[in-house]
């Protein structure tokens, strides 16, 4: 693929300073063990500002070989998959904060929220949504959003996904999700939701729940699966809007590692 792509660029023989293999390898350092880029540098007697280009000429390559969502979607319907699950996952960062929206705040004065700042999870990163098949292999990744976002706000803000969603669900084929996806019951099959206080669910509704939440458990193995098989995706040192196009191109890799999309 890396060399396909100088020859997309009509890069000419010898003006590299490294092989195509020098630099799959520097890629697969950084995806896999996550070492850092200056160490890449030092160890291909490279510049840090090539050692960076490299690295993201790598991402970008391997991002277009990730699956397109309705492609994704296709190819579990004609593998007989009786449902697919969407989960959101944050993907973290140690970039400094940046400035998002503002609010009000309880002094009534303007409140600047950080934009990558999960308040969920306590820490900075990006929220990305992953479809999974039923044993939880991943199949499609999304785009990064800012890690303030709730998983529901991520997937609206991306109109291709409910649009694939809606072309893959009848009633014998539906797309399982949690309550972070609350608002879109018609088209996600969402766990019942506990009534207001003082109330409960009756023991029909915790029985339905209780099989909605055992049939899409395997679901987090989609995300556990990424971050475990690639550290660079426990913490993501470069931008964070480059967060989507590297987790698409750590599903690329683990779908040609194990010769499997779906």
């Amino acid at each position: 693929m890396l060399d396909q792509e100088r020859r997309h660029r009509r890069t000419r023989a010898g003006r590299r300073v490294l092989s195509v293999r020098a630099q799959a390898v520097l890629v697969l350092r950084w995806f896999l063990d996550a070492t850092r880029v200056c160490q890449l540098a030092l160890d291909n007697q490279l510049s840090s500002s090539t050692a960076y280009r490299y690295l993201h000429e790598g991402i970008d390559v391997l991002a277009a070989q990730a699956p397109g969502l309705h492609g994704a979607l296709l190819a579990a319907r004609l593998a007989g998959h009786t449902h697919v699950g969407l989960d959101g996952t944050l993907v973290r960062t140690d970039r400094s904060k940046a400035a998002g929206p503002t609010r009000a705040s309880a002094a009534s004065r303007r409140q600047v929220v950080d934009l990558w700042w999960s308040g969920k999870h306590h820490h900075h990163g990006g929220n990305v949504q992953v479809i999974t098949a039923p044993d939880g292999w991943p199949l499609w990744v999304s785009d990064v959003r800012p890690g303030r976002q709730h998983d529901v706000t991520c997937a609206r803000a991306d109109p291709e996904v409910f649009t694939a969603v809606a072309a893959f669900t009848d009633d014998t084929h539906p797309v399982l999700a949690d309550l972070g996806y609350e608002g879109e019951n018609t088209r996600l099959t969402c766990p019942i939701k506990k009534p207001a206080r003082l109330a409960s669910l009756t023991a029909d509704q915790r029985t339905v729940n209780m099989l909605h939440s055992a049939t899409r458990a395997p679901a987090e193995r989609g995300n556990s699966l990424l971050k475990t098989t690639f550290k660079a995706l426990r913490r993501v040192s470069l931008c964070p809007w480059r967060i989507g196009a590297i987790t698409a191109a750590a599903l690329a890799l683990l779908h040609i590692e194990h010769n499997r999309s779906t």
